[in-house]
């Protein structure tokens, strides 16, 4: 029979399910109970048995090495053995390492986690968009819309982290362009801020986006009479 490393009941090797056995019983990594631990060790592997589960050979390994360690702990100590070296002190180490390794691991894991509720997207060269103004009448460039949208999300409160998840519907600039014409062929006119009705970042951008993009094909105007007037944006005339 092939052997492979199994995981018995979540434990990912000897070193796992020997510390978890150590946790267990409330010991000290650097004074194990050799005796104590090698007995429920043993006991672990032989219900393992007892439900017909292949054990891998690395938890047979272990548990030989445990009985010889315990052999070992268990013979009369002579002046000459109290000068040597703990036996345990191997056993301790690797397990020392072992448990940084699992820390490390379980660092990456939760960074990782983390990183998968971050949205981003590369720099945009907005000088592929347009110069310094939009091509219709000139009051309104993409510095002034970019101004209008900072302010708006600052009073809505937007620009705080947003949780976001994995969904299977993908937010498309093509498809949000669409939406915007059928806005446009109803009500022929609308506020800027209004078309931003869904808060979530990827939204935002791509509404942005494709903002940007009908005002260089030429589809709408964006007229801002006064400084600090709302930002009326309209189809323009022979658009489709």
């Amino acid at each position: 029979m092939m052997e492979t490393n199994f995981v018995i009941n979540d434990f990912e090797g000897p070193l796992d399910l020997l510390l978890h056995l150590i946790k267990t019983s409330k010991m000290s990594i650097y004074d194990i109970k050799i005796e104590e631990i090698t007995r429920q060790y043993v006991d672990f592997i032989n219900k393992m048995k007892e439900m017909n589960l292949d054990i891998a050979s690395e938890y047979l390994v272990m548990a030989s090495e445990l009985i010889e360690l315990k052999s070992k702990m268990l013979l009369p100590k002579t002046e000459e053995d109290e000068e040597e070296e703990d036996p345990r002190e191997e056993l301790v180490n690797r397990l020392l390492e072992y448990q940084k390794y699992k820390d490390m691991v379980e660092t990456f894991r939760n960074l990782e986690t983390e990183r998968k509720e971050v949205y981003t997207k590369e720099p945009l060269n907005f000088k592929e968009l347009s110069d310094s103004y939009i091509e219709n009448d000139g009051s309104v460039s993409v510095e002034d819309l970019m101004k209008a949208l900072s302010k708006f999300l600052q009073r809505k409160e937007a620009e705080k982290p947003i949780s976001t998840k994995i969904t299977k519907k993908e937010i498309s600039v093509t498809d949000r362009t669409r939406d915007i014409r059928k806005i446009l062929s109803t009500k022929k006119k609308v506020s800027f801020f209004d078309l931003f009705e869904i808060k979530t970042k990827e939204y935002v951008v791509v509404t942005f986006l494709s903002i940007l993009e009908m005002a260089k094909l030429g589809e709408i105007n964006i007229i801002q009479e006064n400084n600090f007037n709302n930002i009326i944006i309209s189809k323009k005339e022979g658009a489709k």
